[in-house]
C-alpha cells in the first residue's frame, strides 16, 4: 500500500467519523430537546393563542408554535428563516402564531404596517419583506418608517387604502391585547418561543429545529 492509497483512506475515514459525529451531535440535541419540553411548565394558552391572532399553517396542525416577536428585532429576523424552513419541512404538521411584542421605537407603527396587509391578505409577503429589508429601516434610535411603508407597498401592499385603515379600532385592540399578553406572561426579550404552550429556554436555531422535530415525532 502507498503513501497516496493511506492517505485517501485516512480522509475517507476522518469523513465517515466527521458526519457520523454530526448525526450522533443531531440525535443528542433532539434528546435533549424532547426532555426540556416534557419537563416545562405549560401556559395558559388563552394568553398564548387570541381569536385574531396572524397564524400561518393549518389551523388543525398537531403542533403549534407562538413566536413573540418585534419586526425591528435583529434577533427576530435572524431567527425568521429557521421558522420559515420548520415551515417548508412540515407544512401541514406545524403552525405558527405571530404575537406582536413592540419593544423597539417603531415597532407599533411596523405592527400597523403588518396589521393593514392582513386586511389585505399580504401579512406573510410583507412580514418576510419586512424582517429581510429590517437594516434599512429599522435604525436605532431613529426608525425610518416611510421606508417600511415603501418596502411593504413594493411586495404588494396598496398603500391608500392601509395607511387610511392604519388606526382602525381593531388593529389597535389588537395591540393593546398583545401588550397585555406579554406583560402577563413575563416577556422580556424576543423572539420567545412557545411550542405547545410551553416556553422555550435557551433557544438557539438547531435547538429550535430539534425541539419542533421532536414534538412533530411525538404528536
Amino acid at each position: 500500500m502507498n503513501r497516496r492509497t493511506l492517505l485517501l483512506g485516512a480522509s475517507a475515514l476522518g469523513i465517515v467519523a466527521f458526519g457520523g459525529g454530526a448525526l450522533v451531535l443531531s440525535r443528542r440535541r433532539q434528546a435533549e430537546a424532547t426532555a426540556t419540553a416534557a419537563t416545562a411548565p405549560a401556559v395558559d394558552t388563552a394568553l398564548l393563542i387570541r381569536p385574531n391572532s396572524p397564524v400561518l399553517g393549518p389551523a388543525d396542525a398537531k403542533v403549534t408554535i407562538v413566536e413573540f416577536f418585534d419586526p425591528s428585532c435583529e434577533a427576530c429576523r435572524a431567527f425568521h428563516p429557521a421558522l420559515q424552513e420548520i415551515k417548508r419541512q412540515f407544512p401541514t404538521e406545524v403552525r405558527i402564531v405571530m404575537r406582536y411584542t413592540m419593544f423597539h421605537q417603531g415597532s407599533d407603527e411596523a405592527v400597523r404596517i403588518l396589521e393593514t396587509a392582513r386586511m389585505q391578505g399580504k401579512f406573510e409577503q410583507v412580514m418576510n419583506a419586512l424582517l429581510e429589508k429590517q437594516p434599512d429601516w429599522a435604525k436605532d434610535g431613529a426608525p425610518q418608517l416611510d421606508v417600511a411603508w415603501q418596502i411593504a407597498g413594493a411586495v404588494g401592499l396598496d398603500l391608500d387604502k392601509a395607511k387610511s385603515d392604519r388606526l382602525f379600532p381593531g388593529i389597535t385592540a389588537i395591540m393593546n391585547q398583545d401588550t397585555a399578553d406579554v406583560e402577563a406572561l413575563n416577556i422580556r426579550q424576543t423572539p420567545t418561543f412557545f411550542l405547545n404552550g410551553k416556553r422555550l429556554e435557551n433557544v438557539s436555531l438547531d435547538s429550535l429545529m430539534a425541539d419542533v422535530r421532536a414534538a412533530v415525532e411525538q404528536a
